[in-house]
């Protein structure tokens, strides 16, 4: 009875040591079925993507030197298994699985696009890995890793890493990770190029912006000056497909394109800080004074009417990146530049009208030979 409870106390002891799928009897093509059909992964605010391999090394494509086996490897993964991929060896991903390697394909090259992103190997252990590493899928299990022997992936579950060699996989406690660099100090957008081919503008209606009224209660007509003044947000955004990386200091230095009814205009090259995004906002106020004459016992209302237009530019330009290591990277981007903008203001006079209920001012009589030819207020 003793040697029976010894002998399944051992067997539930190896079940729960066992990795997933160590039980399972897959054969080769059935796991590379099963991985296969793993969803890719895309990086929020980065530069960084899993890239399907064609016929040649996409450019950007992350390597690392494999000093023990003397070669360059590239960073790759089939479905969520991280490996490397060497060109000599054909056009397989290599990863570890279930105590062996496998040749993957299609797989994915790991691009770090005009080497935008600044990239770390960090150490870590037992399934620990660094803040901003390099994942291979949504799940959080699975990273990029590397020891002195190669590429390969840490996965956190089994607190280890695992490494693809001559047809078997090995484990390791100690390793380190692919991380990408976010202490970033500022972003700045620089050489600008607008292409103004084509683009509509968008004329709004008419807009009141303020208004004011002019009442005479005199017995003669006045004239008097009218300045009306309104302030207003401009907005100006610079909408890209890269997204600027939130919470750091971030600008622009271009041309303003300048819209009005006539086509667009450009300011002189200035620079900008960003408010939100890589949206700039600013207040401006506009004013206009009109001179106008009232008529006695009457009321005259002015309006300053503003005319608005709409363009949206597309545009090319070159973003910079510092970090607070003084590393500075670049890349290509583009996108549209969106604004409405108050080009012109007019003041409008509507017609005067009398005002009710005024008190009505004294009539003169005709001068007379009675009167010595004098006029006599009646």
């Amino acid at each position: 009875m003793m040697k029976l409870q010894v002998l399944i106390l051992l067997a539930w002891l190896a079940l729960l040591s066992a990795r997933p799928g160590d039980c399972e009897n897959s054969t080769e093509p059935e796991i590379e079925n099963k991985l296969s059909q793993s969803t890719s992964f895309t990086f929020d605010q980065t530069n960084l993507k899993w890239e399907t391999f064609g016929d040649f090394l996409p450019s950007g494509a992350i390597s690392v030197y494999n000093g023990y086996a003397g070669r360059i490897d590239y960073v790759c993964k089939y479905g969520c298994e991280a490996g490397f991929y060497n060109p000599t060896m054909g056009p397989k991903c290599h990863y570890p699985y279930l105590e062996k390697e496998y040749l993957g394909s299609p797989f994915e090259i790991l691009v770090n696009k005009d080497n935008f992103e600044f990239m770390e190997w960090k150490e870590g252990s037992y399934g620990s890995v660094p803040q901003n590493s390099v994942q291979t899928c949504s799940d959080k299990d699975k990273y990029v890793g590397k020891n002195k022997y190669g590429l390969g992936k840490v996965q956190v579950m089994h607190e280890a890493f695992f490494l693809p060699w001559e047809g078997k996989e090995y484990w390791y406690k100690t390793y380190e990770v692919l991380t990408f660099n976010k202490d970033i100090y500022s972003e700045h957008i620089s050489d600008v190029k607008y292409n103004t081919d084509g683009v509509e503008i968008l004329e709004y209606p008419p807009e009141s912006m303020s208004k004011s009224a002019i009442s005479n209660h005199e017995c003669q007509s006045v004239t008097k000056t009218v300045t009306l003044s309104e302030a207003t947000q401009v907005v100006q955004k610079w909408e890209t497909s890269f997204s600027i990386t939130l919470g750091v200091r971030s600008s622009i230095t271009a041309q303003i394109p300048l819209i009005g009814s006539t086509g667009i205009e450009f300011s002189a090259e200035t620079t900008v800080q960003f408010t939100k995004g890589t949206t700039h906002i600013e207040s401006t106020t506009h004013s206009v004074s009109v001179e106008q004459v009232v008529p006695p016992n009457h009321s005259c209302s002015i309006s300053m009417v503003a005319y608005k237009y709409k363009a949206v530019i597309p545009y090319t330009a070159r973003l910079s990146r510092t970090y607070s290591n003084q590393e500075t990277t670049w890349t290509s981007i583009s996108g549209t530049y969106d604004s409405v903008q108050i080009r012109e203001v007019r003041a409008v006079v509507d017609r005067c009208e009398s005002i009710p209920d005024a008190q009505p001012c004294a009539q003169r009589s005709k001068p007379t030979a009675a009167t010595g030819g004098v006029w006599h207020e009646i």
